[in-house]
């Protein structure tokens, strides 16, 4: 069997030292290459990684747990001009983070050169040479939220002087995920690609978070890669390079993972990850703002004189029972609920307005979108400034994980139910849209001519 032969690199006598790492020397680097296709129309105008979760981009909850463990060199490998600009123009070289978070001495961020690469692990193997990194790396997925202790991490990785340690976490769906056979060391001996429940090794599954030596970098230099590369097109890690290196021999690792994750691939697990946050699943607690009071999750965010007047009238209407607030929720700056308004497990983004008599549940309504009186918003997304029409007497009802892209209207009365809209198109009132994918204005009105 290869994967019994152990195999070692010779590397400058600098790259091999068995004392604890720093995290400060430690280079971050997060793959922003995919589609994201599942995530859908939400990925259509901006990067997966941008994609507003709990008002901020999702991948600042990986950058903030990160940096206040220390790591302070980020570099993105972005593949593609959505990506690129998606990140760019909100992060640019990380100034306005470290400001923002308090991160002294400041965070630096760099990005992948227009060089396309082929996959995760093909973008860290570009910006390895590019930026000729000498030091471990982390390797980062920046669609997926999680508990890691660093140090704890580290000093495993540094215990089994292995060249690649893998974080691995507890998961029911195997065959979703990329599952590792352990041996009892914790060092890997099988590595397989979403296997289905009867044939998964284990239930320990990829979590896309990866410490790499310094001698993976010959590893990326040698003729094995380019094979690979060559025969497949692809060096993506949970596919290739993750199984390449078990199978010849290299000492590759699984540290199980003691904190939460989140896979937010999904709209259904983007707003199961939000409600879990919300009611304090991560132990690096992010900034959602203050709590109205002490035993409830419910937040109000803004910190200037007009947020606070407006934050100070929400909590009146809150306590009088003007507007009704069940479970968890996270309200943003310079939002208005109406009165009679019920929300639920919920999310409500910054510079939104929302009329009279609206019931949000286990949903998210992200920034600057308008949603009139009556309407329901159940189990679903409502993307960035899109307009929901809705009347007491035609009350419009989004439901039953539907997502609503960026800039849409919804006309008054209408009923969208496990259907996806993408962006800019305008649903006339009175719709019905059941089990639909609305790409075009086009399909719409195919879609509209069925149901008469």
């Amino acid at each position: 069997m290869a994967g019994s032969v152990t195999r070692t690199l010779k590397c400058p006598k600098a790259t091999i030292d068995h004392h604890m790492i720093d995290p400060s020397i430690l280079r971050a680097i997060f793959p922003v290459g995919g589609e994201a296709k599942r995530l859908r129309p939400l990925t259509l105008s901006v990067s997966k990684a941008c994609v507003r979760l709990l008002n901020r981009p999702i991948i600042e909850f990986s950058m903030e747990s990160l940096s206040r463990q220390g790591i302070r060199n980020f570099i993105f490998g972005v593949k593609g001009y959505l990506n690129y600009r998606s990140l760019f123009d909100y992060f640019r070289e990380g100034m306005g983070f470290s400001a923002y978070y308090g991160i002294e001495p400041r965070v630096h961020i760099k990005y992948q050169p227009n060089i396309p690469d082929v996959g995760s692990a093909d973008s860290i193997g570009i910006n390895l040479e590019y930026y000729d990194i000498q030091g471990p790396v982390l390797g980062v997925q920046g669609d997926s939220l999680f508990d890691v202790n660093l140090q704890d991490m580290l000093s495993f990785h540094e215990k089994k002087d292995a060249a690649m340690t893998i974080v691995l976490t507890p998961v029911e769906r195997t065959e979703e995920y990329g599952v590792a056979d352990l041996e009892t060391d914790m060092r890997i001996r099988r590595f397989v690609e979403k296997p289905s429940t009867d044939e998964a090794p284990s239930k320990v599954a990829n979590t896309g978070l990866y410490l790499l030596s310094p001698r993976i970098r010959e590893v990326f230099k040698g003729e094995g890669v380019r094979q690979i590369i060559k025969k497949r097109k692809r060096l993506d890690f949970g596919m290739d390079m993750i199984p390449y290196l078990v199978d010849e021999g290299f000492p590759v690792y699984g540290y199980v993972l003691k904190g939460a994750w989140f896979d937010v691939g999904t709209p259904e697990r983007y707003l199961n990850a939000m409600v879990s946050v919300l009611n304090g699943g991560l132990t690096i607690v992010p900034d959602l703002g203050s709590r109205i009071d002490r035993e409830r999750r419910v937040y109000i965010q803004g910190t200037s004189n007009d947020s606070i007047r407006r934050r100070e009238k929400m909590m009146e209407d809150i306590n009088s029972g003007r507007i009704q607030v069940q479970g968890c929720a996270l309200i943003g700056r310079h939002t208005a609920l109406g009165n009679g308004t019920t929300l639920i497990n919920s999310n409500v983004d910054n510079f939104c307005i929302l009329g009279e008599g609206i019931y949000v549940e286990r949903s998210a309504v992200l920034d600057r979108c308008f949603i009139g009186d009556g309407a329901t918003v159940q189990g679903s997304i409502v993307s960035r400034h899109s307009y929901v029409n809705s009347s007491k007497a035609h009350p419009t009802e989004i439901s039953s994980l539907s997502v609503i892209g960026d800039d849409v209207t919804v006309g008054e009365g209408s009923r969208i139910i496990s259907s996806k809209i993408w962006p800019g198109i305008e649903v006339p009132a009175g719709s019905v849209l059941i089990s639909k994918e609305i790409k075009s204005s086009e399909e719409l009105q195919v879609a509209l001519k069925s149901k008469m």
